[in-house]
């Protein structure tokens, strides 16, 4: 899916900026008093952990930030440090603890239920991810457009008319995208039927992503997959670029056959997708959920 970057909200405030860029996690919406809330001790724990970090003593980084959240257990900046670790070490349940302990401090700050929700769905946590972007909702009904996330883990939890209607609510903040009209279509069909999915797919034409405007089409019953992978495998340049559509045409080609019922292909192609998944993609992470859920390998070949 297409998102609005978070990047470079924090360029302005000095060496806590430093822990976000380092980390590559985004500010989760504290505060700022209670972020500059500290005192010397803790701050230079912070700097240590961030050094160590730096240096590449992982280890050391997460005894000084266990040391923070010990000695300052009130303090949201520890807490948010240790998440942003665990999260660079790729460990989604340990971030999601430690978010918990932000919403102890911040229980009504949406974007931390958000974020756990990520989490929760990364470790393949689908009720746990579901509860919490059901209260982004709740609690700030302005991100509510914006929450494909919920969408997608509405459709593996089976409520998939509730997926249907949050399709929907995104269209109207993001019409030009191929694979949220690709998920209406899939909640459509699994709540209504293939046919009165194709029926209803969302009309898209400003989605210049390859091979999305084939994957459009094939949903739309008027291209192949071998269109699909033609235009996917079409692509020049570096590894990434070259990664990227073709693990998009995998991903999709898989959701589709498993929505006309063919699991064998279904299957076939979310392996396959997994293979070419890029790290820090979210959905790579739903192709590895997806694949786990099904009881495949969740893995790649």
């Amino acid at each position: 899916m297409k998102t609005n970057s978070k990047a470079g909200r924090l360029a302005r405030f000095g060496w806590w900026h430093g822990v976000a860029a380092v980390l590559g996690m985004y500010f989760l919406g504290l505060p700022m008093q209670r972020v500059f809330a500290a005192d010397a001790v803790e701050k230079t724990l912070i700097e240590q952990a961030m050094a160590a970090w730096q240096r590449g003593d992982a280890p050391e980084a997460m005894k000084l930030s266990q040391r923070l959240v010990s000695d300052s257990p009130e303090y949201p900046a520890g807490w948010l440090l240790r998440a942003s670790l665990f999260d660079a070490l790729g460990q989604p349940l340990a971030v999601a603890t430690n978010l918990s302990q932000l919403i102890r401090l911040e229980p009504g700050n949406a974007r931390h239920y958000e974020k756990r929700g990520v989490k929760f769905f990364q470790a393949g946590k689908v009720p746990e991810a579901l509860i919490d972007f059901d209260r982004v909702n709740e609690l700030a009904p302005g991100l509510a457009p914006q929450n494909w996330q919920r969408g997608i883990a509405l459709y593996y939890a089976g409520r998939f008319a509730d997926g249907r209607k949050q399709f929907e609510l995104h269209q109207t903040v993001n019409s030009q995208d191929v694979e949220n009209a690709v998920w209406h279509f899939l909640c459509t069909a699994r709540e209504q039927g293939v046919s009165v999915a194709q029926s209803k797919l969302i009309a898209i034409s400003g989605d210049g992503r390859v091979p999305m405007t084939e994957v459009h089409r094939l949903f739309a019953g008027r291209a192949t997959a071998a269109d699909v992978l033609i235009a996917a495998e079409a692509v020049k340049g570096t590894d990434v670029e070259k990664r990227q559509p073709r693990f998009y045409a995998q991903l999709y080609l898989g959701l589709y056959y498993e929505a006309v019922g063919d699991l064998g292909k279904a299957r076939d192609h979310i392996e396959k997708s997994l293979r070419l998944a890029l790290s820090g993609d979210y959905m790579g992470d739903v192709a590895k959920v997806h694949a786990q859920l099904r009881g495949w390998s969740g893995k790649g070949k």
